[in-house]
């Protein structure tokens, strides 16, 4: 064991220094805790394991692994968990209400336990969407010495000679009622996509996040891609134990010395050159939110036109996380953006090096799964952002992978998914028209359901990009097509999607980043007039609080004023009784 960490003014001295805390030491005690224990820094290991999903079933043994480190080194790990809502299992019900507040209940969680209990530092280990962000979202609040641990991905299945994904058979779902494929392929395909503990494989929104993890400095470098299965796992685990405590001894770097407007801006390079997930257009302002940075989609929109899509990735691309680790993982990625001058440099990492410092070493690029700059994909990168009248504050739509560039036709408006899926199941729309789902926004769905099962069923139907969708709510990362998520403002705050009805021209035109309906001003003024305020239903719970509370995809859909900074000292002043 390492040496005894010189004694300082850790936060937890609150709750163990002092004659009014000989209840709080009795409560440890009871716990097995010795004197020397108590004298140690408390280090949080949050986890979101639970049997929810295979993103989060292993996640307790590998927080067994960094817990049993952080006493090797000398800390004193308290392990807790947090909620995980799975978007692969509330996807298509209106259970997927609860999966983009279940972000904010993850943050406001482990903000709940470490405050209350006043620990020094934090290991938050993450596997399914909204617990990657949730946890990063935390962390930033809280401005402790920190370290995210991203669980892995699963490996690809095998089936018929090639590997496959949970998109092949969302996708698979819809070629059953176009009668393209037989229910007996689809039962085969299902019984073998997913054979392994870890998150959907693919560039979607798990993988995706954890590569901005890695980006933005949270999480140890390397750390991004490997499979959930690979013993890589374990050792990535361990060394996160040791390096809190080391970051104790150092006093940080702190989150939010990490996560700046330079890093934010990394991290978009990185979803931009690897085709990633539109959620993170959403999760990236949310996290800067936590550090008083205003971070919006125009920020977004800017390092998405300037980086050059490289990573060859699914859903849009041919290749999987898996196949990134084997290619030398993000490092590789990042340097070959930094050595392009996509990058910013001087951003920190987890170990205190610049990026530039901690790239110094990387390889380079396989030519396949990660492009040299100079063969890239496209010159921009695999996600953009869209204005027009439509939506002015902006929308998002993944081009990676996307044929076609502009669409025109007539809008068909559906006011939820359910009724919009009901339609697309029994194929009651029309060629070349332009589906709109509103009041699925944050604070009209509420909770921004993703609509990876009307996409894929549209896919699957063959008409993936004959169709083109237009939506206030959110899209899966691994949806594909011409499908435009994240409409802002959303009709249920009055956008314009509010006032569309049946048989509206709508022009998407991706080079020129637009998305418009053919009325003038005042022909929109004119059915703003005449449409009813929008009247949520009473909902009780926490989806009520959520819809009082939420604002703005555009902002992160946040659900507080943002940048509030917990003092790192303990002073007396915080004691409430004499300590003697």
């Amino acid at each position: 064991m390492n040496e005894k960490i010189p004694d300082k003014r850790w936060r937890s001295r609150l709750v163990t220094e002092g004659l009014s805390r000989a209840p709080h030491r009795a409560f440890l005690r009871g716990m097995g805790l010795s004197d020397e224990d108590i004298q140690k820094p408390f280090v949080g290991v949050v986890s979101a394991a639970a049997e929810t999903t295979p993103c989060n079933i292993h996640l307790h043994t590998q927080a067994a692994i960094s817990h049993a480190a952080v006493s090797e080194a000398g800390g004193l790990p308290r392990a807790f968990a947090t909620a995980s809502v799975a978007d692969s299992m509330s996807m298509g019900h209106k259970g997927m209400r609860f999966s983009l507040v279940s972000r904010e209940v993850v943050a406001d969680s482990i903000e709940a336990v470490v405050r209350g209990h006043v620990y020094d530092a934090l290991i938050g280990f993450a596997g399914c969407d909204k617990t990657l962000p949730g946890i990063m979202m935390a962390m930033v609040r809280l401005n402790i010495p920190s370290v995210f641990v991203y669980g892995g991905s699963t490996l690809p299945g095998r089936w018929r000679d090639r590997d496959i994904t949970i998109q092949d058979v969302f996708e698979g779902v819809g070629e059953v009622m176009a009668g393209t494929m037989s229910r007996e392929e689809l039962d085969g395909m299902e019984n073998v996509c997913i054979p392994t503990a870890g998150s959907c494989p693919g560039q979607f929104t798990a993988n995706t996040m954890a590569m901005v993890a890695e980006t933005l400095g949270l999480a140890l470098p390397g750390s991004a891609t490997a499979p959930a299965v690979d013993p890589a796992r374990h050792e990535i685990a361990s060394r996160a134990g040791s390096k809190i405590v080391q970051m104790l001894h150092d006093g940080g770097p702190l989150p939010r010395d990490l996560v700046t407007i330079k890093s934010l801006e990394n991290a978009v390079a990185v979803v931009a050159a690897t085709g990633g997930s539109t959620n993170a257009a959403l999760h990236l302002p949310a996290i800067a939110h936590e550090a008083g940075i205003d971070f919006s989609f125009d920020n977004v929109a800017a390092v998405f036109e300037r980086t050059p899509l490289i990573g060859d990735l699914k859903p849009g691309g041919k290749y999987l996380a898996v196949d990134v680790h084997r290619a030398g993982g993000l490092p590789v990625l990042l340097k070959t953006l930094l050595d392009g001058d996509y990058l910013h440099p001087d951003c920190l990492t987890l170990d205190g090096n610049t990026l530039e410092e901690s790239l110094a070493d990387t390889g380079t690029p396989d030519g396949k799964v990660i492009r040299p700059l100079s063969n890239a994909i496209s010159p921009s990168g695999g996600v953009v952002v869209l204005k027009g009248n439509l939506c002015p504050d902006g929308a998002i739509l993944k081009v990676a992978g996307l044929k076609r560039q502009t669409f025109e036709g007539p809008a068909r408006v559906f006011e939820s998914e359910e009724e919009c899926a009901k339609a697309v199941a029994a194929r009651d729309y029309q060629p070349s028209s332009v589906i709109v789902i509103r009041n699925e926004g944050p604070r009209g769905g509420p909770g921004m359901r993703e609509m990876l099962g009307v996409t894929a069923l549209l896919y699957g139907q063959g008409v993936g990009e004959e169709i083109a969708l237009l939506t206030d709510g959110r899209f899966s990362g691994a949806s594909r097509g011409m499908s435009i998520g994240y409409a802002c403002p959303e009709a249920a705050a009055g956008g314009p999607l509010a006032l569309l009805q049946d048989g509206d021209r709508i022009k998407i035109d991706i080079p020129g980043r637009r998305v418009d309906v053919d009325l003038s001003d005042e022909q929109l003024q004119q059915r703003r007039a005449e449409i009813p305020t929008h009247k949520q239903a009473r909902l009780g719970g926490a989806l009520e609080k959520y819809a009082a509370l939420v604002g703005s995809a555009h902002r992160g859909a946040t659900t507080h004023s943002g940048n509030v900074e917990w003092e790192r000292e303990v002073s007396d002043d915080d004691i409430i009784f004499p300590k003697e």
